[in-house]
């Protein structure tokens, strides 16, 4: 067997992007949504979120949940 086995790589400017998200001062919400690029076998940026929306428990409809999740299709 081998000692390592690596499926894909992550991108450089993703990594950059990655270790300032961990360490980043702000207290607001934010996201980083990462896909793999299976042409290039790398992880790459998706999209980024820097503020999303709170809401209650109450406000959380099925609705808004398609419409809010709706990159996962």
């Amino acid at each position: 067997m081998s000692d390592s086995l690596v499926v894909c790589e992550v991108d450089p400017e993703l990594k950059e992007k990655l270790r300032k998200f961990r360490f980043r001062k702000e207290t607001d919400n934010a996201a980083i949504v990462m896909k793999v690029d299976k042409d290039r076998q790398m992880v790459v940026l998706e999209e980024e979120f820097q503020v999303f929306e709170i809401r209650t428990t109450d406000d959380l409809t099925e609705a808004w949940l398609k419409e809010k999740l709706s990159f996962f299709r």
